[in-house]
């Protein structure tokens, strides 16, 4: 469901459609996201639409039976200044980036959710609760707003207008040192399968009760800098490229270590050019959607969209 469709902070709506749907398993996906700009700016929004999301949604499965559910988190629960690459036990072992620590409370609330509804009602109502970290995630269907979405669709976007409009240079926020890694998003599904259907035994010989999540990454991570230069290549804008380091810059890296889910089988296959590519692609596919759908408002005239009217709403 999309948020027009279900409102999850809603706790009666979202009990009613696991009333009527009847689940027998959910992957977790849904949040509220954003980069730095949008972490900075609604930090209320992210804990507490986040924590309301969660909640409803994981007690309500708990409430109509399921009993496999996929939590997924984020690269943002670590510490800022956690070893490199990042384990899953460095949670809570320092403290958070500012910049986003909202947010990352309420998703480290998410893994520890899912993990108290495994200790108390795991024996007694066979239920399996799972949580796996995903790193930073670009690819298709991905939001494209202008000051509310993450560093990809940003930069994918800041350059396909510079290029339209003839731009001399791009202005890109900090000082493009900090280190990034990247997943493209098929890789993440595949990855959430795979985490699901391992038998339980594995599954719980990789991880332990109170620290039971799994880190899924690229394996390898890149300089702001770098992203920035190859987001350019992709969409052949031909000018120069700035870093205003008035800005923030949030973790210096945020690389994760993959050893375990590695272990048990699974690699990412996409590499970041050939996702990049991708994106742009539903980019600019999302921009004449955009510019040529009108939407119809019952008797009103069709009004025109604009890109960020058009796409779905993060959460």
């Amino acid at each position: 469901r999309t948020h027009a469709e279900l409102d999850l902070t809603n706790q009666a709506a979202v009990n009613e459609f696991f009333q009527q749907e009847k689940p027998t398993q959910v992957y977790m996906a849904a949040a509220k996201v954003g980069g730095i700009h949008a972490n900075n700016t609604y930090p209320a929004d992210f804990i507490y639409q986040n924590l309301m999301v969660q909640a409803n949604v994981i007690e309500a499965a708990f409430q109509h039976g399921v009993q496999k559910l996929l939590f997924l988190g984020s690269s943002c629960i670590y510490p800022r200044l956690a070893p490199q690459p990042m384990p899953e036990d460095a949670l809570l072992t320092g403290l958070l980036e500012p910049t986003n620590e909202p947010y990352a409370i309420a998703k480290i609330a998410g893994i520890k959710l899912c993990e108290s509804y495994n200790r108390q009602y795991g024996a007694s109502h066979g239920i399996d609760y799972r949580s796996v970290m995903p790193t930073n995630l670009y690819g298709p269907g991905d939001n494209y707003h202008p000051q509310n979405s993450h560093v990809i669709p940003a930069l994918l976007r800041r350059f396909h207008e510079a290029k339209v409009a003839g731009a001399p240079s791009v202005a890109i926020w900090g000082s493009g040192a900090p280190k990034r890694e990247f997943l493209y998003v098929d890789d993440m599904a595949a990855a959430s399968v795979f985490v699901m259907n391992l038998p339980k035994a594995v599954y719980d010989q990789h991880t332990s009760p109170m620290l039971s999540h799994i880190n899924v990454g690229y394996g390898t991570d890149i300089t702001i800098a770098e992203l920035a230069h190859a987001v350019s290549d992709t969409v052949g804008y031909p000018g120069h490229i700035t870093f205003d380091a008035t800005q923030p810059d949030g973790a210096p890296r945020k690389l994760m270590d993959s050893t375990r889910l590695n272990a048990l089988g699974w690699q990412a296959k996409v590499k970041l050019e050939q996702g990049l590519a991708l994106a742009y692609q539903d980019f600019l596919k999302s921009e004449t959607i955009a510019v040529r759908a009108p939407l119809s408002r019952g008797n009103d005239a069709p009004m025109s969209l604009s890109l960020w009217e058009s796409r779905p709403r993060a959460d």
